[in-house]
């Protein structure tokens, strides 16, 4: 496999995109958890869904429009739902968490449309759903990279600000934190790397590299900045011993990480359950 590697350009950007998706997405991934907005990730999936969709019925529709990388729109969309998300958290103050559903919604019902316009599922629309190696392109690989970056550098500059607000929002903001538009620029973080991770997991399962390492970790982690660390470590593992796997078992590779996760998120239990029978 490793020469295989060296030799072959999609194999190289297969990891090298899944090694960074696997620190930034459960990176974001605790906060998320944290603050029990987990189905944020399931709500923008699908509304990344309906801009991929989008960008394939346009290719389909307009022959000069073919070779736009579907994933810039998805991208386009995926904030585009964030923006809306944070308007609706605004107008229901009192019933915040009625945003996530309505964006999850909408963002089906664009996808089922789009899709029924290109006259259904084709191949490229598949390898979205489900996550693909071989789709892997370089273009893709430099655009995670970037977003990594910007992710990295905002949650380095943010972390207190991000920490506060986690745990406590409403001391956050009495201390002066902007909360607004923290949350902004968070929520636009996680709408960029969701739409970056569709191309290895899948859009179906990319909300699962963002909450299972976590809630593995939160079984053991002591402390907060602990339960990052291992987070990114079970994100990791799960990202490459399932592009492993697929590559030996020909499996899909999106499906291969989430059953990884959900095997160490098992195992976390487990050991936890042990290290409390265990007489002191």
């Amino acid at each position: 496999m490793i020469a295989n590697i060296l030799q072959y350009e999609f194999l190289q950007n297969a990891f090298l995109t899944g090694i960074i998706i696997g620190i930034i997405a459960p990176l974001l991934g605790v906060f998320i958890v944290v603050r029990r907005l987990s189905l944020i990730a399931d709500a923008l999936s699908h509304v990344t869904l309906a801009g991929i969709a989008a960008s394939l019925l346009l290719e389909k529709r307009y022959p000069a429009l073919t070779g736009l990388n579907p994933l810039y729109m998805g991208m386009a969309f995926s904030v585009a739902g964030s923006v809306f998300i944070e308007k609706l958290r605004t107008v229901y103050k009192h019933y915040q968490e009625l945003a996530i559903p309505i964006i999850l919604s909408g963002g089906i019902g664009l996808g089922v449309i789009f899709i029924s316009l290109a006259d259904g599922f084709n191949t490229d629309l598949f390898s979205y759903l489900f996550g693909s190696v071989s789709a892997v392109s370089r273009t893709d690989l430099w655009t995670i990279v970037i977003i990594s970056l910007f992710v990295i550098v905002v949650i380095f500059m943010l972390y207190k600000e991000l920490f506060l607000l986690s745990f406590d929002e409403e001391h956050a903001k009495a201390s002066g934190i902007a909360a607004r538009s923290v949350h902004f620029i968070f929520i636009v973080m996680v709408a960029l790397v969701i739409a970056a991770s569709m191309r290895i997991v899948g859009i179906l399962l990319v909300s699962s590299l963002m909450t299972l390492p976590v809630a593995a970790s939160i079984r053991i982690a002591r402390g907060f900045k602990q339960t990052i660390l291992y987070s990114v470590i079970f994100g990791e593992t799960s990202v490459l011993g399932g592009l492993t796997l697929s590559y030996y078992l020909d499996l899909a590779p999106g499906g291969t990480i989430v059953i990884i996760a959900v095997a160490i998120l098992m195992i976390s239990i487990l050991f936890k359950k042990f290290l409390s029978a265990r007489p002191v």
